[in-house]
């Protein structure tokens, strides 16, 4: 499910048709608290996020997004009319994943959002368990029950080597031998 938080209703039901057109699922919300209100429902899959919005800014909206445990890793494009380097700077540095200014070709905006789902998306093939925990590799997160952990990338990447070498005592230098020829690793 993809959420658009605009303020603007005939930008907003165009785009929620053009995405729904395209067979995706999409809703969309004219507020903030509307918009909130729904995460606490159900976790979109991707956020398109307005900047200038009524009662509370884009900008803090993806910064909350960021710091909450549980949408931390949902992705966010800023589809906005603020247009200037430092607008894109501070959307990009509070961790919106892509910026597009408005106007847009709806056919740009679409293909930066299959790139996006394309990237994040969980085909399960990362899906691992242990014991009662859930182990969701590309996601970077670790669940027991109703308790959520997010590792980094590299805290993941170790983390994987020991998972699979369960049982076994992994040596640091074959730690790092594994994770050297493991390009990802920074």
């Amino acid at each position: 499910m993809i959420y658009l938080l605009e303020d603007d209703d005939s930008i907003r039901d165009f785009v929620i048709y053009t995405l729904n057109s395209q067979g995706m699922e999409a809703r969309g919300f004219p507020l903030p608290s509307l918009f909130w209100q729904a995460v606490g429902e159900q976790m979109p899959a991707l956020v398109l996020l307005d900047i200038m919005l009524p009662d509370e800014d884009g900008l803090s909206i993806v910064k909350k997004l960021r710091t909450r445990q549980d949408t931390v890793l949902v992705p966010v494009i800023m589809v906005t009319a603020k247009t200037t380097e430092i607008d894109k700077v501070k959307g990009l540095d509070l961790g919106a994943d892509d910026y597009i200014t408005k106007p847009y070709n709806p056919t740009i905006l679409l293909l930066r959002i299959q790139a996006i789902l394309k990237r994040t998306e969980n085909t399960g093939a990362d899906l691992y368990h242990y014991r009662d925990i859930e182990i969701r590799q590309a996601k970077g997160v670790l669940n027991r029950g109703q308790d959520q952990m997010v590792l980094t990338k590299n805290e993941m990447l170790i983390f994987m080597v020991l998972f699979h070498h369960q049982g076994e005592i992994v040596s640091r230098d074959d730690l790092m031998t594994e994770l050297w020829d493991n390009s990802e690793y920074i």
